[in-house]
């Protein structure tokens, strides 16, 4: 009971939420990064060529032997992408790429950042506020979003891609939605509790 209590102190309290805050910059500063390598073409996908395939092929290299290069973003989802003609990749599949990935990463990154906002002021005492329950709903609604609809809307770059290429892309996703749903129905609950509990200590102040 002693170290459950000690666990629980106001100040290991706050030094734990400082260092989360720092965790949430941090994932921020990742996620960031990744989406610059997507752009930069070192978003791995599967490549069928005319004449070979490849397990793992980035836009930015001819050369698509895996000990040859280092710094590629890998998404959980299976993309396969087929090469035109003239056994090339053309600029509408890399902007397609790029663009799947900014649909996983963008809600993620906005996500940490209101998660972040939480952790900065618990560290600073502020706990039961609006502020914190509107900021867990923003949360959770940011990875209740992706989880859901990002696989679909990766699914229509994929269309929209297939309709401006020579080449062909397709994607196989959406595995990931049954986990990336429960954290996030889990904060929307948190979000009410501090909602709710807000409102009771509101009651309690306008009785005394």
């Amino acid at each position: 009971m002693k170290l459950i209590q000690k666990l629980i102190d106001e100040r290991y309290a706050r030094l734990a939420a400082r260092f989360m805050t720092l965790v949430c910059y941090l994932g921020m500063l990742l996620l960031t990064m990744v989406l610059a390598l997507s752009l930069m073409g070192r978003q791995a996908f599967s490549l069928h060529t005319n004449t070979n395939t490849y397990g793992t092929a980035i836009f930015s290299e001819k050369n698509h032997d895996p000990s040859s290069r280092s710094l590629i973003v890998h998404l959980n989802d299976d993309i396969q992408v087929w090469t035109n003609a003239n056994d090339q990749i053309d600029l509408t599949i890399q902007i397609g790429l790029s663009m799947m990935c900014a649909v996983s990463i963008l809600p993620l990154v906005f996500a940490f950042w209101f998660l972040s906002r939480v952790f900065s002021n618990v560290s600073k005492g502020q706990i039961f506020t609006e502020q914190n329950a509107v900021y867990l709903l923003y949360y959770g609604l940011l990875q209740l979003a992706a989880a859901l609809f990002a696989p679909f809307i990766k699914l229509l770059i994929c269309y929209l891609v297939n309709l401006f290429s020579d080449g062909r892309i397709a994607i196989a996703t959406g595995k990931d939605i049954l986990s990336g749903m429960l954290p996030s129905i889990a904060f929307l609950v948190a979000a009410y509790i501090i909602h709710y509990g807000i409102h009771l200590q509101d009651e309690v102040d306008h009785t005394l």
